[in-house]
């Protein structure tokens, strides 16, 4: 392995990580937690899981870039002019949505944390994480979660000649950037693997 998920022979997938590597993938995904927060009443562990259940979501967008990407508006053209209609059907939608897919979000970035604990590096040979079909899915929506907020907090576009991709070494935007490429690589290699 190249440092890229593979077909694992017994199924899933398998990547050989170096300590830096799980070091960097770790960090990133204890920084998204933190970034998606606690959950709805300001804790993790709410002792009244009915209340949570029932418990309102927020109505209006995030004001930080990066989560107003990880939670857009659902009926809103970010193109077009402001829609009353629009946006009142976005912030129903919030109410009731936003508060799930924050727990699902943190939940998939926890595991993937808790994998990336497990592992246990054999000195220059890294160690080798396997995910089955379920834990898969779980990587495929970190890593993108991940991506999603460098590339807003990069201002990454679709330009492939964008300066981004050409940064000087000095420039402390570059490592953001080179974890943003590998994070995508490894996106892809996971996709491809779970192909038929």
């Amino acid at each position: 392995m190249a440092g890229y998920f593979e077909a694992a022979p017994d199924g899933g997938a398998a990547i050989a990580l170096d300590e830096v590597e799980i070091s960097i993938l770790r960090s990133l995904a204890v920084q998204f937690l933190e970034l998606v927060g606690p959950g709805p009443g300001g804790s993790a562990d709410d002792s009244d899981p009915l209340a949570a259940l029932l418990a309102d979501g927020p109505t209006q967008p995030p004001s930080d870039p990066a989560l107003a990407r990880l939670f857009p508006n659902a009926y809103c053209d970010p193109n077009k002019a402001s829609d009353a209609a629009a946006e009142a059907a976005s912030a129903e939608f919030r109410r009731y949505t936003e508060n799930d897919l924050r727990a699902r979000k943190r939940e998939d970035a926890l595991a993937v944390v808790h994998a990336l604990d497990a592992l246990t590096p054999a000195g220059d040979r890294g160690a080798v994480l396997r995910v089955d079909g379920d834990q898969a899915q779980r990587w495929l929506g970190t890593l993108n979660d991940l991506r999603l907020t460098i590339g807003t907090r990069l201002e990454v576009d679709e330009d492939p000649d964008s300066e981004l991709y050409r940064l000087p070494d000095e420039d402390p935007r570059k490592p953001l950037m080179m974890a943003y490429m590998w994070l995508g690589g490894l996106q892809e290699s996971l996709i491809e693997t779970l192909l038929p």
